[in-house]
């Protein structure tokens, strides 16, 4: 019982988590009627819980594993009790400044669930699991929604000690319905970084969330404000409007877990990034607010997919260091939600506009996607080298002028040549001296006339012994039917077994 209710429970901790960690920028407009903050300084206060909300996760990813969320998710909530309540007594910038930086706990929760989930299914579900999981985004929505209107009626420093209830509650939830038996893996942190740090796929995964979650969580804080000082909204409407951004993006997540469990994540991720670039040029021409709105609800779409694919890829690809390689593509998602607000400020503060820091976003968008396109070519390139590898026959790859290309580990198995020494040389070097030259003539001549040949044929060892080869020799013709280069695949036929094998039957 208590393994099935992981899912909704650690979802609901996610939620709570994303509540807390989005309270200063959806009050902003009523905390900046109490407290002078500077305009230059507005996006600092706004971004700054991402700070700490991103580099925890890697810490948060580790111990989920060595603990178990159930430990690691109450000692959190424990400790945002603290800067909730600091924030709730704020009268200064500098106030804001810290208890906002400790918020971050809130938003560093969500490499437990990623960590901890996975362990209670199957791969083939990780995918639609995280999504689901990833619902837990709408807590940033509910408070985008719901405090501006709380804060309405009661203030906003009552509205930030509601809160603390809230986290008192689930503190409780996680100390009675969390798993105490969860499965736990030990390895020391280090080893598990040397593992991980030199494969390409994490930094490519690090750089694909920092896009898509990046712009979730920076489009979160940025639009609450912008609406208002750019648009004219009332600061509710604007709430809602950004609370309708969150609602699709975190909609469409357990959706893009879902498509990466049926279909292939890299070519979705190539049409979320191919989404994500025009719609980031539609807002760098600072468009009307309908037009606004359908680039921003562009954007929540593209993100929401792409984040429910991205973890669908990291736990297959880093089963045995989810904890570390979790926690380090969700710091560069929460980064990502960090550095965007800071840079459209600046790029405002100095051309009184936002459409180049746009423009960048649509750039780093498309990059993004020329890389999903390399990964995905690549995979298929590695598929055909693992194969070329693995399999137990013989290979030797000549060019149309005979000279050995390339082999397989199976050609030094049965010949005893290495790689290096055959590369650059001719097919001669194997020849044992029982055929013809007439027996090479007619060969090459079926090869010319048929595009291949195949029967037994005795060969020599590097050791000098010779041995009863069957060889299949296959030309491969480029678009205008000339041979290019020629494949030979090979089997020892003097192998005691296959010999008995021949005699049973």
């Amino acid at each position: 019982m208590i393994k099935k209710v992981q899912l909704p429970l650690q979802t609901l901790n996610l939620i709570v988590g994303f509540m807390v960690w989005v309270i200063i920028s959806s009050l902003m407009p009523f905390i900046r009627e109490d407290i002078q903050i500077p305009t230059s300084k507005l996006a600092i206060v706004t971004a700054l819980p991402v700070v700490l909300g991103s580099v925890l996760r890697i810490p948060l990813g580790y111990y989920a594993n060595i603990f178990g969320a159930r430990v690691i998710f109450g000692v959190s909530f424990v400790l945002l009790l603290f800067p909730v309540y600091y924030i709730s007594a704020a009268s200064t910038f500098t106030d804001l400044i810290i208890g906002g930086l400790f918020l971050g706990i809130g938003g560093a929760v969500f490499s437990v669930g990623v960590t901890s989930l996975p362990k209670y299914y199957p791969k083939e579900k990780h995918g639609f699991v995280n999504g689901i999981y990833g619902i837990g985004n709408l807590g940033t929505a509910i408070t985008t929604f719901s405090a501006p209107i709380i804060a309405t009626q009661v203030g906003w420093s009552l509205t930030v000690k509601l809160y603390l209830i809230l986290l008192l509650i689930f503190i409780l939830l996680n100390a009675f319905l969390g798993d105490r038996h969860e499965p736990k893996v030990k390895t020391p942190i280090i080893e598990q970084i040397k593992g991980i740090y030199k494969n390409e796929k994490l930094w490519f995964f690090s750089l694909f969330y920092f896009i898509t979650f990046g712009s979730f969580v920076a489009f979160t804080v940025y639009l609450p404000n912008f609406l208002v000082t750019n648009f004219d909204l009332t600061k509710v409407d604007a709430g809602m409007r950004t609370a309708g951004f969150i609602a699709v993006a975190t909609f469409f997540r357990p959706i893009g877990g879902w498509l990466g469990d049926k279909f292939k994540p890299l070519l979705l991720l190539m049409m979320t990034f191919g989404i994500y670039t025009v719609a980031a040029i539609i807002l760098a021409f600072s468009p009307s607010i309908h037009m606004y709105t359908i680039g921003c609800l562009a954007i929540a779409l593209s993100a929401g997919i792409g984040n429910g694919v991205i973890f669908k890829l990291v736990p297959f690809y880093f089963n045995k260091q989810a904890g570390i390689a979790n926690g380090i593509v969700s710091m560069m998602g929460g980064l990502g939600g960090f550095f965007p607000p800071l840079m459209l400020a600046a790029i405002h503060s100095m051309t009184g506009q936002y459409s180049i820091g746009f423009m960048l976003l649509s750039q780093v968008a498309l990059v993004s996607l020329v890389l999903a396109v390399w990964l995905h070519y690549q995979g298929r390139l590695a598929m055909s080298s693992e194969v070329f590898d693995s399999t137990g026959q013989g290979i030797m790859v000549t060019d149309v002028e005979g000279q050995i290309q390339t082999v397989n580990p199976a050609f030094t198995a049965l010949t005893g040549y290495t790689k290096d020494e055959v590369i650059h040389h001719q097919p001669s070097i194997l020849k044992s001296g029982r055929q013809s030259k007439e027996f090479y003539h007619q060969m090459w001549q079926k090869i010319k006339a048929q595009g291949s040949w195949q029967g037994t044929i005795w060969n020599k060892r590097k050791n000098g012994e010779e041995y009863l080869q069957w060889l299949n020799i296959s030309a491969v013709k480029d678009e205008t039917g000339e041979d290019v280069r020629y494949v030979a695949t090979f089997s020892d036929l003097t192998n005691e077994q296959f010999l008995k094998n021949t005699d049973k039957v």
